[in-house]
């Protein structure tokens, strides 16, 4: 039997883009059972945004927000999981375009015992600002706006041979990530700690791979298109990144400050 899958969009004020990744929502051949924003402490035009998705999507849409008190993606992202009602927890960000497939192919993936590493395509700056001014939400691995050409292309067949090494946790990206609710439960969820934009991915992934939850890597399918944007600040990034070091070095299983 097919999961339960919930799908989580963590998103902070760029509701242009999160509208996009909405539409593309819509688009898709298989729906999953409900959807939940993760909110960073967005101003109130995500949530008049939401609110109109709330009519026009045939499944649920919960809006989980906190206040805007500094980056503390790790904190909502595991109040949404806690919100949640899937077996199975699908997470993108709120500035992907989702290819028509995406929920499909992520469903026709889950094993139990692996969680999974998704690919993305890259849209350079010129081609986002058309899609975000035409709202046009279809992309082609054709197009010359697009970077990472294998990762904007949905080959399935060849899938397989991507699926890459099961205990490799340091390439894993929240933008296209997947994973059973109970071992993410299991490994204490995000670790709040983690504050400032950088690496709460992979320090989740290590933590998994250290509980015997292999990693699969997924390219040419469940193919989704990152709109382009300046980075975010990194003053954080090194302090996150000794964290995963330490992490993977001395086998952590469990962050003290997480989902529980």
């Amino acid at each position: 039997m097919k999961p339960i899958i919930t799908l989580i969009i963590s998103t902070y004020n760029w509701p242009e883009a999160l509208a996009l990744t909405l539409e593309s929502i819509l688009k898709q051949t298989e729906l999953p059972h409900e959807i939940i924003i993760a909110d960073d402490g967005s101003e109130t035009s995500t949530k008049e945004l939401i609110d109109q998705y709330i009519k026009k999507l045939p499944v649920p849409l919960k809006h989980v927000w906190h206040e805007d008190i500094g980056f503390r993606k790790t904190i909502i992202l595991n109040e949404a999981v806690r919100q949640s009602s899937g077996e199975y927890i699908i997470q993108i960000d709120g500035d992907i375009i989702l290819h028509p497939q995406f929920i499909k192919d992520h469903i026709k993936n889950a094993e139990n015992g692996y969680f999974i590493k998704g690919s993305r395509g890259m849209l350079t700056a010129q081609k986002s600002t058309y899609i975000l001014k035409t709202k046009d939400t279809s992309v082609s691995p054709l197009d010359k706006g697009l970077r990472s050409k294998i990762n904007g292309t949905r080959l399935p067949y060849f899938s397989p041979l991507f699926y890459g090494k099961p205990k490799l946790s340091r390439k894993v990206k929240g933008c296209n990530f997947a994973v059973w609710k109970k071992d993410f439960i299991k490994v204490n969820g995000y670790n709040n700690a983690l504050t400032g934009w950088g690496h709460e991915d992979i320090e989740l992934a290590a933590r998994l791979v250290n509980s015997n939850i292999k990693c699969r890597q997924l390219k040419m399918t469940a193919v989704c298109y990152h709109l382009y944007h300046p980075l975010n600040s990194r003053h954080q990034e090194d302090d996150n990144l000794q964290v995963y070091k330490k992490v993977v070095k001395e086998g952590v299983k469990k962050c003290r400050n997480g989902y529980e």
